[in-house]
């Protein structure tokens, strides 16, 4: 029990450490709606400590529930495992990229917030309350939230079992939470607000026991800042304005004045 406490303690210190890394790092970086992703080792570094930072307070308990069921002392194999599922959501940043990178080269002036961006980032949380009642975001919020039977369906031993154990179960938590992410850079993957947001909405339906009522306040909160987006975006509190420049590239050395919180239009 204590090795299981101690474990827990140590997932929180880490989530702690890089929530406090990422405020240095991104300090005048969020330009809003679709902030641009940057070169791809500083966009994948920067996303790995996010989603440490994120996830980690959520994954937690399962962490724990894996270490009991080794019935090993040492905290190092769940610690594999805790390894595993953050190498899922790595993969998820890598396809984020791709499709960033891919949209910008095609369409990059078409996502400047006074054409289609602003429709696209309502759009984008409409749809991400619209994933919260599907039968697939339920089935992978169950697995989630109860993840005994999963772990024990996928069972593997030793330090590679532990490994693929956990990818697995982060394939799970990608499932449940991507509609989330994507909301994230709607709003702006480099704020820490809405990192903050979209951490405690994950925390929120993972962890309270009324499921269903997770799910609807979840879809209802991502509903409202959508439809303000797309009504009224002056209203949401820190919202960064964009300006016209969609997909701004992230530099590690900050220079130049921060974009302004939004005011008005």
């Amino acid at each position: 029990m204590r090795a299981r406490l101690g474990l827990v303690v140590l997932l929180f210190a880490l989530a702690g450490l890089c929530w406090w890394w990422a405020a240095g790092q991104m300090r005048g970086m969020d330009n809003g709606p679709w902030t641009g992703l940057g070169g791809l080792s500083w966009f994948v570094g920067v996303w790995v400590v996010m989603m440490a930072a994120m996830m980690f307070p959520s994954v937690a308990p399962t962490v724990a529930l894996y270490s009991r069921l080794t019935r090993r002392r040492s905290p190092a194999q769940p610690l594999a495992f805790a390894g595993g599922y953050l190498l899922t959501w790595a993969a998820a940043g890598l396809a984020a990229f791709a499709i960033g990178t891919a949209l910008n080269s095609i369409w990059g002036g078409l996502f400047a917030w006074d054409r289609a961006g602003r429709w696209a980032a309502g759009a984008t949380l409409l749809g991400a309350a619209v994933y919260e009642l599907t039968p697939l975001k339920d089935v992978c919020l169950g697995k989630c939230r109860s993840p005994l039977g999963a772990l024990l369906g996928s069972w593997r031993e030793g330090w590679s079992g532990a490994l693929r154990m956990g990818a697995r179960n982060g394939a799970w938590c990608v499932g449940c939470c991507w509609a989330l992410m994507a909301s994230l850079f709607a709003l702006g993957v480099m704020s820490l607000v809405w990192m903050a947001v979209v951490g405690g909405l994950i925390a929120f339906e993972k962890t309270v026991p009324w499921r269903r009522i997770a799910s609807y306040g979840t879809a209802a909160v991502l509903l409202v800042i959508g439809v303000l987006l797309l009504a009224a975006p002056n209203a949401i509190p820190g919202l960064t304005d964009p300006g016209n420049a969609p997909m701004q590239q992230m530099a590690p050395m900050r220079s130049g004045p921060s974009p302004t919180t939004v005011t008005g239009h």
